[in-house]
């Protein structure tokens, strides 16, 4: 690519360049908007915080010395921001959804944190309750996607001279409004940013640059809004964590419950929290684009790193539960799963165990029941109280 000087604005000829960058990357969506936010998102945010719908994520309450919640706009947190580069990956698969029958005594993990990459040396299979090595080496969205947008970056600053600065999920940013203005998707009733083409399944990475927008030209195109009066999300979610359309109480969230809370979860979310000991992908295995993208072979090719580890697809509750420390490390070291722990994602398996009502879960539940770890003993509890194996 030829630089181009044309001082510190975005231009048709450098966005198209830019998507491109990004297409060879990696990423599958790609787009430029505005850093400037809307009056109406910031007061929606703020709102929305005010209102508890946060939970415990104290990140997303922070605030400058002026008060001003950091996630109101870009600009807030990063003063030279003019505009930003919003990159999604695709993780979509052709992997059953968690909505759909799955064998007796088995857990959910969110579709996200599957990923994984071929080892530099083979290891051979592994099944399911056998002790052997996995298959694939654990990934994490954040660094994999993190490799991608400096690739971004360095295109950007390869043509034009301006500030930058690189975002996965790490940033006082709200990445789905920057999305849906970059014209990537719109944000869906259920709070996800959907593509009319590729549905829901989508991991947002975002470039912040100094570079201004111009005044007119067809960048920062929005996307069209077609969730219609569809609300299968809104109708399916367990625990009632979608309040309204395209707004979320995170605090009853059940990939909040069982990723970020920390602790004992209120008794009156666990019935709902069903078999989900990592995330939740119900109100997108619901949603009519991510059927549609699946039925109209819109299920892109596996990108590298973010390939299916198919043993954590359906996951035995006994065999998650069973894990000690070195074989959670083994199984999830450089994984989503490594952040939250073994002991947190035990109690999230002790609460799938009492949901299930299976007798063979009681002996686990009764070691973990007389446990040290107060969060994982009350979980145990509550789950023998169920009935799993006749009740205590």
């Amino acid at each position: 690519m030829t630089r181009i000087e044309v001082g510190s604005r975005w231009t048709v000829e450098l966005e198209a360049d830019i998507r491109e960058a990004a297409l060879g990357a990696g990423f599958h969506l790609c787009g430029v908007a505005g850093a400037d936010g809307t009056e109406i998102e910031a007061e929606r945010f703020a709102a929305w915080v005010e209102a508890g719908r946060a939970g415990e994520m104290e990140y997303l309450k922070r605030r400058d010395e002026a008060g001003t919640l950091i996630r109101e706009g870009v600009r807030v947190a990063i003063p030279w921001a003019r505009s930003v580069v919003v990159c999604a990956l695709n993780y979509a698969s052709e992997e059953v959804f968690s909505v759909e029958d799955a064998p007796e005594g088995a857990g959910w993990i969110g579709r996200y944190a599957w990923s994984g990459r071929q080892p530099e040396q083979g290891v051979g299979g592994r099944v399911q309750g056998v002790d052997e090595a996995p298959e694939l080496t654990a990934t994490d969205y954040h660094s994999e996607m993190l490799t991608g947008l400096r690739v971004v970056e360095s295109a950007i600053r390869g043509r034009i001279e301006c500030e930058t600065r690189c975002y996965v999920d790490t940033g006082p940013l709200v990445e789905r409004g920057l999305a849906a203005r970059a014209g990537v998707g719109w944000v869906g009733k259920n709070t996800c940013v959907i593509n009319q083409g590729v549905g829901s399944w989508l991991l947002l990475g975002v470039v912040v640059t100094s570079l201004e927008m111009p005044a007119e030209g067809r960048l920062a195109v929005a996307a069209a809004d077609r969730c219609g009066s569809c609300t299968r999300c809104i109708e399916a979610c367990p625990t009632d964590a979608l309040v309204a359309p395209r707004e979320m109480d995170a605090s009853r969230c059940i990939a909040y419950l069982t990723i970020e809370k920390k602790g004992v979860i209120a008794e009156e979310l666990r019935e709902g929290m069903g078999r989900q000991v990592f995330g939740c992908d119900i109100c997108q295995d619901v949603c009519p684009w991510n059927a549609k993208a699946r039925n109209g072979g819109g299920v892109v090719a596996v990108t590298p790193g973010m390939e299916v580890r198919r043993e954590l697809v359906n996951p035995s509750l006994s065999w998650l539960g069973g894990m000690d420390n070195k074989e959670f490390k083994r199984w999830f070291k450089g994984s989503p799963l490594e952040r939250t722990g073994r002991k947190r994602l035990q109690r999230n398996v002790a609460i799938a165990m009492g949901n299930s009502g299976l007798e063979e879960f009681r002996p686990k539940l009764v070691e973990w029941a007389d446990g040290e770890d107060e969060a994982l003993a009350e979980a145990a509890l509550w789950a023998l109280q169920q009935g799993v194996g006749g009740s205590v």
